[in-house]
């Protein structure tokens, strides 16, 4: 049996079935193009400033030689309360949840005779791109890799490993932005409630999602939150290869019970103890409690403008945000 066989029979044996694998190389011909985003200042402080970081996969892995792209679904078969919440953040953080898997997936690889590194998110690649090449999804007009089972509700994770396999690279650069799969929909246009994406330039910088983590959040956006208190899912609610997408059998990723009921005015009141004990645990935590917490103010604030004025605080931070909606 092939190398790629092998691993791909590992990966469904773990409940993964969408898998894609490229050549590891410089992605040159996105050089241009994060160029253009420097050039039209819609980088962000997320975002790796040396180019060289975000297109070289050699820089992880000196001996590299080919990428294993991994969809890994996180939409359960549940009722999910319209809380302020993406969709994406109510399970076990997906940091440590997709790095679980694929060390495990990286420790076959080892048994194979291979050496291999995982990466998840906090790497600077550009892992939409790489599972576009590997054929795992295709990059809609919303700018998210949409798999065929899953639709957009999917992390991705990828290897990097000295083995040569087969590659898929189903894709080319020069068809990224055709959007054949889209044809002439453009439900996520409409849908955006900033426009940040659009026919002419997706800028996330006003991305609401983008916006929710964002530390210092200017006057004008935060009438724009409209109740979200971290991520957006304007775009992926309306996206037609979402309607009948599959649900995820990665447990992990099932809500909690706190991350699935109206819990604006428990964090806007949480202390650092409860918050270590709940929201930390998910996607979001990462953030801090204080971006979160001040998110769930605009969304109270909204509401019952009295509400906040009885919140007790120290947190210059928190205070700050307060005075600005009273």
């Amino acid at each position: 049996m092939e190398l790629k066989e092998k691993i791909k029979d590992y990966c469904e044996f773990l409940g993964l079935d969408t898998i894609g694998f490229i050549k590891c190389r410089e992605f040159n011909e996105l050089r241009e193009f994060y160029n253009g985003r420097k050039a039209f200042n819609l980088e962000n402080e997320f975002e790796e400033e040396n180019i060289e970081k975000r297109i070289n996969p050699n820089i992880y892995m000196e001996e590299g030689k080919t990428i294993i792209s991994i969809a890994f679904p996180y939409l359960h078969n549940v009722e999910y309360i319209n809380n302020g919440f993406s969709v994406y953040t109510r399970g076990e953080d997906y940091h440590k949840v997709v790095k679980s898997y694929l060390n495990k997936i990286c420790n076959y690889i080892e048994s194979l005779g291979g050496v291999a590194i995982s990466l998840v998110d906090s790497n600077t690649l550009p892992e939409r791109y790489i599972a576009y090449l590997a054929g795992v999804g295709f990059i809609g007009k919303n700018n998210m890799i949409i798999t065929k089972k899953y639709g957009s509700f999917v992390f991705l994770g990828e290897i990097i490993t000295n083995l040569e396999i087969n590659s898929d690279d189903l894709r080319t650069f020069e068809e990224l932005n055709n959007f054949k799969e889209c044809k002439d929909c453009e439900a996520c246009y409409y849908a955006c409630p900033t426009k940040a994406i659009n026919i002419n330039r997706k800028n996330c910088n006003i991305c609401l999602s983008y916006l929710t983590q964002k530390k210092d959040l200017e006057d004008k956006y935060i009438k724009l939150l409209n109740g979200r208190v971290f991520g957006c899912d304007s775009c992926q609610d309306v996206c037609p290869y979402n309607k009948n997408a599959l649900f995820s059998n990665i447990e992990e990723f099932k809500p909690f019970s706190f991350m699935n009921e109206n819990n604006t005015k428990v964090l806007a009141y949480i202390n650092n103890k409860d918050f270590k004990e709940t929201f930390l645990k998910t996607s979001c935590g990462w953030r801090g409690k204080n971006v979160l917490k001040r998110n769930a103010i605009i969304k109270l604030a909204k509401n019952d403008l009295d509400s906040i004025k009885e919140l007790e605080t120290e947190s210059p931070y928190i205070i700050n945000y307060i005075n600005r909606l009273l």
